[in-house]
């Protein structure tokens, strides 16, 4: 299976697969499947976050499909804007054209959030943050968004990256996330990297403890495992 992959794959998609997968606790480089589940996870894999090859791959992952559809929720609104787990900010710099919204980011990780202010994105606007306890006002944005974030947080940190949401988002919430292909609570399980793979209406009751109303639309993004979801949270 190994020399079939890498026969498939050019050379730099190889070696930064190999890379990725190798440097996970408890993943085999020459596995592209399933490696572990379980319930709850213990905590977060955040190691990735200051990979500088994995950084290049965020870079990249969300076009044709997630960073055209956040476009369409947010090309017609007007305010400020939270992205939310904003990574090296590559979703920042495509919203920069609509010259309504003043567009603000945070991530955990220091390696990203520099690669971020190196695109140009303004320094004041974009910071290291985590998601469960921010130093954001109350109501201070009148939108904001995350895009295949949430679903790699603990289950209680699932509970506050949402409230966090909830508290400093005045308008509307939009959280792009990966649902069991089966629409089965499946749990925690690892592939690249740990995440919940839970069905639609999991992650539907979860919003809703924080938001009055919730809808849930199909994205364009899938894999093996999950297909997206869009769920637009309405205060």
């Amino acid at each position: 299976m190994k020399r079939i992959i890498r026969n498939l794959c050019p050379p730099i998609i190889w070696k930064l697969l190999s890379s990725i997968l190798g440097s996970l606790k408890g993943v085999k480089a020459d596995s592209l499947e399933t490696v572990t589940r379980g319930d709850d996870p213990d905590n977060q894999q955040l190691d990735l976050y200051w990979d500088p090859e994995y950084a290049n791959l965020l870079d990249e992952w969300g076009k044709d499909h997630v960073w055209n559809e956040v476009q369409l929720a947010l090309a017609d609104k007007e305010g400020k804007v939270l992205d939310i787990a904003c990574g090296s900010g590559p979703t920042i710099k495509i919203l920069e054209k609509y010259p309504k919204l003043d567009l603000y980011g945070f991530d955990i990780s220091d390696l990203l959030i520099t690669k971020a202010i190196e695109k140009g994105i303004t320094q004041s606007k974009i910071q290291v943050n985590d998601a469960t306890k921010t130093n954001y006002e109350n109501n201070e944005f009148d939108y904001s968004y995350s895009i295949g974030s949430l679903e790699h947080f603990t289950l209680e940190g699932i509970d506050q990256f949402i409230r966090e949401s909830a508290r400093y988002t005045k308008k509307v919430s939009y959280h792009m996330i990966p649902v069991s292909r089966s629409n089965e609570n499946e749990g925690w399980m690892t592939t690249v990297q740990s995440f919940f793979n839970n069905s639609e209406s999991w992650w539907k009751e979860k919003f809703a403890k924080h938001y009055s109303q919730v809808y849930s639309i199909p994205s364009k993004w899938e894999d093996k495992w999950s297909v997206g979801r869009w769920y637009v949270c309405i205060k």
